[in-house]
């Protein structure tokens, strides 16, 4: 019987440049969605506990105190834990220090990027996870290109222009399931993407888990992001 995850780490320590100016006064999961008057992490936070998750840990670093102050006085649904990097550790070395600070070190945990908005089933993902024995699971999601296609015939006339059209490449979503021994083969700083993970594809030991078709997903890094993410909100999505 796959064990649902009831742990979580958020990784919010990024400087949040390419936000700027949000991210002047405060850290990325700390700018606040448009017409919802709550921050990424307030979304993600009630997402989690949606999926049964009780406890989380976040990985604070660019002005930590920021965060701290929010959560301090919001009304949270979950438990929630801050653990501030003193000095950059990547996000492979971040997920460790974080998973350190994880209440129930032998169950499985989930993750997820701290500037990433998002609404699909935990549980499913978990499920996909235990299926295949993984090690690591990563959401794949396929976003739209941010341009305009043609489409021609082979031999050159152009058939069509579609508005951009969805990527013919799956991307990694920034949200996991990890499987209990997958903190230690973190390193203690750097990227787990260059290290971690590629050792784990040669094991057979890394999944992915491709968004259910309809799923909301949106990376929030730009001014540009903001703004589409709060057309997308007035249009009805996400719920």
């Amino acid at each position: 019987m796959t064990q649902h995850p009831t742990q979580a780490v958020i990784l919010a320590g990024g400087q949040g440049s390419r936000l700027r100016p949000y991210t002047d006064d405060r850290p990325k999961p700390m700018v606040e969605i448009p017409g919802t008057g709550v921050p990424i992490i307030g979304h993600q936070l009630a997402w989690l506990a949606a999926e049964g998750v009780t406890d989380v840990v976040v990985s604070c670093g660019h002005l930590a105190e920021v965060l701290d102050e929010w959560l301090a006085k919001a009304e949270l649904p979950c438990r929630v834990t801050t653990v501030i990097e003193r000095e950059p550790l990547g996000r492979g070395g971040g997920l460790k220090f974080a998973a350190r600070s994880l209440p129930r070190a032998d169950e499985p945990w989930y993750a997820t990027n701290g500037d990433i908005w998002t609404r699909f089933s935990l549980r499913e993902m978990a499920a996909f996870h235990g299926e295949r024995d993984a090690t690591a699971t990563l959401a794949l999601a396929r976003p739209r290109i941010p341009w305009g296609a043609v489409e021609t015939d082979e031999f050159g006339h152009v058939l069509d222009f579609i508005e951009a059209p969805p990527s013919p490449y799956l991307i990694n979503a920034g949200v996991y399931v990890f499987s209990p021994r997958f903190a230690g083969l973190l390193p203690e700083r750097g990227d787990h993407e260059r290290t971690t993970f590629p050792r784990l594809a040669r094991e057979r030991a890394l999944a992915g888990f491709p968004l259910p078709q309809g799923s909301y997903w949106r990376a929030i890094d730009t001014a540009k992001d903001l703004r589409e993410a709060a057309k997308e909100l007035a249009d009805g999505n996400p719920r």
